[in-house]
This record gives structure tokens, sequence and C-alpha cells, in this order.
């Protein structure tokens, strides 16, 4: 948390200086801006017009606002008075492009102090100043050609802007530098790529979720049209973009909105802006947002709609939503779970079709319940109750210690009755920052060997063919080792070396979105997980959409390091059915054992309640996925 850079002023005593002020003339002026007339225009921040800007800013604790720029050479001149809080004034001859910041002045503390713009669009850096930003100046070509993809054809890619792929010279990854690999993530198969979080931060290198200034795209990323530019080329490519937003905390540091305006309102804590109590801690700093505050709700909500309207971004991933709902030691916080349901509606009261998704983590159905029944209203959520299990059994050291039952519930778990509100991953940046990525917590230090390229492609697969939408973390698809950090770029070279790994990628999700129109089941909501062999450590489960030939799927999962030559499992229909992926199969490595895993033709009998079984050879830590043509 930033330090306050003077004692603060106790609030008795401020309350104090309020009692025994002379009360002032009606109609008389109460401080020089008064005589400035405020802008009639609509808009927060910086909004440009035909020939000037409109200067408008929250600072409800000050009696006088100034702004200095290029534009006035910086010397400070002041803004009108709207005595709601807001302070306003048009410049005409101000135009996009030029720097500025606010000056206020603090009666009770008889201080000025600069501070860049809340609603900065634009900024030199998190500590710079703020910069005139033209909202409408991109011009938008694929728009009227893209559709957000359906719901149950969701396959979701979780990058980070600053290394998912390095310009090659020592320089963080970019908007431009991300946008020269659409190609790849659409020939891969991807349709959804969920953004970390690019608002403003310190530095050039961060995760993003220390968002400095919430409505400024990254200046280490490239300008705010170049972020337009990668959502217009991705939708270009039937690709959705769905931002990372971070509304549980801000900062904690290179802060404008901390003590926006002086410290005398805040007591020693982040002023305006923020809770001045108990609910103001986080696991990062005393920074929580006041979401009581009808001005810091609109700040949200309009942040909100910038990113999904100016920016045309198709949904937001809001972090680590319990730490909006609840504070320290679990205590709730109401105001939390309200303002997460105001981002649901104004959501989908802007643009139906939009989605939004909470990261909550704590198997809370509410969350994804619709607001009208009093429920948070996020249209899906990041599963714990997928990760851990699947996670848990496909890192175990040993196979004794792999549960198929939570595989099994972890399978077939669903929000409200509908699976769809779950994004499933076995990698994501929390996996592999907080801990390791997959193969290296599977082979230590031989990260590409045998077991980390089994193992870690069993849990995708799983993921892959259970319903509810999956998610691949970058890099995932071509075995990258080691740990998650925003300073090591994406290592390409990767792609090469496990192609064999990135074809199977590649398969699975074809196989997810049924491409080939031979497996409509895994694009449905049914799953039927009929076979539990704890002590083979096989896993089987019917998925389907309508039923039917070419809708009915079966996945047999081995979970063990045993080769079974002939592994019989039941079957829901008669007739032949034939081997769509078998994970084992060497050219996806040449490590694997190639086992032959052939169609069969089931037979009549009935098994795991059944109405039909089959036979089959199922490869060490496999994967083998079966469907009907007729």
């Amino acid at each position: 948390m930033q330090s306050p850079s003077r004692t603060a002023l106790p609030l008795s005593v401020f309350l104090f200086f309020i009692a025994c002020a002379p009360a002032a003339p009606q109609g008389k002026p109460v401080s020089r801006s008064q005589s400035v007339t405020s802008s009639g225009r609509p808009g927060m921040g910086a909004t440009p017009y035909g020939n000037g800007v409109t200067f408008r800013v929250w600072a409800p604790g000050v009696d006088r606002v100034q702004v200095a720029g290029d534009f006035n050479g910086w010397q400070p001149s002041d803004l009108g008075n709207e005595f709601n809080g807001n302070w306003s004034v048009d410049w005409d001859g101000a135009q996009p492009g030029q720097q500025y910041k606010f000056n206020l002045h603090n009666a009770f503390t008889n201080s000025w102090f600069f501070r860049q713009d809340p609603r900065s669009q634009q900024m030199v850096n998190s500590a710079g100043n703020s910069i005139i930003h033209n909202r409408t100046s991109f011009g938008w070509s694929h728009d009227l050609d893209f559709h957000f993809p359906p719901t149950n054809q969701q396959v979701f890619y979780e990058l980070h802007v600053g290394s998912f792929n390095s310009p090659g010279n020592g320089s963080p990854g970019n908007w431009n530098s991300a946008q020269n690999k659409l190609d790849y993530l659409q020939w891969l198969g991807v349709n959804v790529v969920e953004v970390m979080p690019v608002a403003e931060f310190p530095g050039s290198v961060s995760w993003g979720y220390n968002p400095a200034a919430p409505f400024a795209p990254a200046t280490a990323y490239g300008s705010p049209d170049d972020m337009k530019s990668f959502v217009d080329q991705a939708h270009a490519r039937g690709i959705a973009v769905v931002l990372d937003v971070v509304y549980n905390h801000w900062g904690p540091s290179d802060l404008p909105l901390w003590q926006f305006d002086g410290e005398v309102f805040a007591d020693g804590k982040g002023g305006i802006y923020f809770y001045n109590d108990w609910r103001s801690n986080t696991p990062w700093g005393e920074t929580r947002p006041d979401y009581g505050r009808p001005e810091v709700k609109s700040y949200i909500r309009d942040n909100v709609l910038q990113w999904l309207n100016e920016y045309h971004a198709d949904g937001l991933r809001l972090d680590a939503t319990y730490n909006m709902r609840l504070g320290p030691g679990g205590a709730e916080i109401p105001d939390g779970f309200g303002v997460m349901q105001m981002i649901a509606d104004a959501t989908h009261q802007s643009q139906p079709w939009k989605i939004v998704i909470a990261e909550d983590g704590q198997n809370n159905a509410s969350v994804t319940n619709a607001t009208g029944n009093g429920g948070a209203g996020a249209d899906a959520q990041w599963e714990s109750e997928f990760v851990g299990p699947v996670d848990a059994a496909v890192t175990a050291g040993n196979d004794g210690a792999r549960d198929m039952g939570s595989v099994a519930l972890a399978v077939s778990h669903a929000y409200n009755g509908d699976p769809f509100q779950r994004v499933l991953y076995t990698e994501s940046h929390d996996v592999a920052g907080n801990n390791q990525r997959l193969p290296t917590q599977i082979g230590g230090w031989n990260s590409g060997g045998w077991n980390a390229q089994k193992q870690s492609t069993l849990g995708a697969a799983v993921a892959l063919t259970s319903p509810g939408r999956p998610m691949l973390f970058q890099g995932q698809e071509f075995l990258t080792p080691g740990k998650f950090v925003a300073e090591s770029p994406l290592d390409w070279s990767l792609s090469n070396t496990y192609r064999g790994i990135l074809q199977m990628y590649q398969d699975l999700i074809h196989l997810r979105r049924n491409w080939n129109n031979t497996t409509a089941g895994l694009t449905g909501s049914n799953v039927n997980v009929f076979h539990v062999d704890n002590q083979g450590k096989v896993l089987a489960y019917h998925r389907w959409n309508q039923g039917g030939p070419r809708d009915d799927v079966v996945v047999v999962a081995n979970f063990s390091g045993q080769f079974f030559p002939s592994y019989t499992v039941g079957v829901p229909r008669g007739g032949t059915w034939h081997v769509r992926l078998n994970s084992d199969w060497n050219g996806y490595s040449g490590n694997f054992g190639n086992t032959q895993t052939l169609d069969f033709d089931a037979q009549g009998g009935g098994m795991d309640g059944l109405s039909n079984q089959g036979t089959l050879a199922l490869g060490p830590y496999s994967v083998v996925i079966l469907s009907q043509d007729n």
C-alpha cells in the first residue's frame, strides 16, 4: 500500500471544522472556481468534442480544482464546481494526444496536489501524466461479420500479453506481437482468448493484477488503438476476446485513486474511492473499493461498459470475486455481492450475448445463479471443483494415490444444473504461477519425459471431454515447463520439439467442437460417469447432446501406468464403435506405446448400467474417445 505523505487529520477534527465553519451566504460564491462555468456536456475524465475537450472529475472533498496540460502551457486553470462532487470545464483547443493532470486544493490542509485523471484513457506510464484519447478514432472492420461462438462450442485460451509472444528484442510482448499469433490460435481451434489484466500497472512487466489506472490500457503493451486492433483481428478469425478485470482491490502502488482529494477524508486510509474501515483490508493492501458508494459503483460500471463498448470485448472475467463479497475472516460484504450483480446486469442489458465469468473458488452456486433469483448473475465461473481433483490425480506420485471417485465428481459437477456454468482447466496462470506447470510438477527435471507427456495430456483430455467450457493456458499445448513468470517469454521452439503433443491438442479441440460431425455429444450438457474403477484406475463416461449415431460419445480414461490388453466397459448402443482418438498413438510422441486400440462391435448383455458392452485395449495414462457412424 502506498504510504501517506502527511499525517491525516483525525475524522473528529474534520467534523469539528465543518461544525465551526461559517455558512456561505446564499447566492454568493464559495470559492474562486465558482466563477468558472462548468460544462454542460456529458462524460467523465477527458472527453473530446468538435474543437476541444471536456474535463470532468469527481473530487467532493476539495474547494478548488484546476487542470494543467500541453493545451495551456501547463499553467493550471480552474474547473467549475457542479455542486454534486464533480468539477468540469470545456477547453477549446485541447486535443487528443496532449498530456494533462488535475491540480486539487484541500482547504482543511491548505495544500495543493497534482493527480492523474482517475478516468485516464491513456497514460505516459503508471506514474506519469494522463493523455487525452480519442475514443472513437479507431476504424473497426470485422464486427459485422463476427458472432460470439455458441456456449457449447467455446474453447478458451488464457494468455498474458507480455509473455505470450515476445518480439525478440528483449522487450515484453505487446498487442502487435500477440496479434501475430492469432492465425496459430485459429489453427489450433480455440475460439475464445481470455486475456490476463491489461489496465495500466506499475513498470513494464506484471501479471496485471495490480491495476494503477483501471481505464487506461497498459502502456507497456501499446496504445489503446493497438488493443482495439488485436480485438478486431481476433474477430476476423472468429475468436472472441474476454478481458480479465480486477475490482476486488486496486493498486496498491502508483495509484492516483489513493487519497485522491486529500488525506483529511481518509483518516489514514484510502479516501473516497475505498472503504475506510475494516472492509478496506485485502490480501493486497488496504485498497478494496467502497462498493456502497454510488460514485464508486458508477466508476466500476463505466469501466465495465468501456471494455465492452469501446474496446468491443466479448466478456469479462472478474478476478477473485470472493474478495469482493467477503472481507477479513470471511465476513460478508453485501455491497460487494451487489456490485457483482450490477456488473452482470450492466453487461447483459447492454449486450446480452456477452459474458461475465467469475473466479470465485468457493464452489458457490449463487455466483452463477441469475440476479433475478438472488444470484450474482455470472454466466460461468472458474471451476475449482474440477482443477483440484483432476490435477491431484495426474500429479500424484503413485497410482495408488489417484482417486477415481473424485475425478468422477469433477467430470459430472454442475452449478444450478448447468455444466456450462463452469470453465474447466488443468493449467492456468494460478496453477502455473503459484506452483509449477504440470509437466514440471509431474516430471520434475524431466518435464519433457514420458510421464510428463502422458499425465499432463491425460488431464487435458478429461477437461476437453467433460461438459463445460474448457480452457488451456498459453503454451500448455506444447508442454511448456517450469513456473509461469511475467518476465519469461513463452518458448515457441517447443511447439516444434513437441509438435506431436501439439497435434493431440488440436485433435482434442476439433473433437470437442465436433468439427468432423462425429462427436456432437461433446458439445452437449449431458454426462453419465458410468464406470469408476478405483482399483484399476480407469474411468469411463458417456457424453451426448441429442443422442444417436455421431452424437453419443464414450470416453475411457486410464489413470494408471498399467497396459490393459483387453478392458471391457459398457456402451449405450449396439453396433460398431469407432476410435476417434487414442492418446497412446505414437504419432503424438515417439515415446508412446502405440497401443492398438481398435474399433469394436458392441455386445449385448449390458454392463455398467448400459445396454451393451465393448472391449478395447488401453495404453497407460491414456484416453480413448469413441463414437458411431450409424
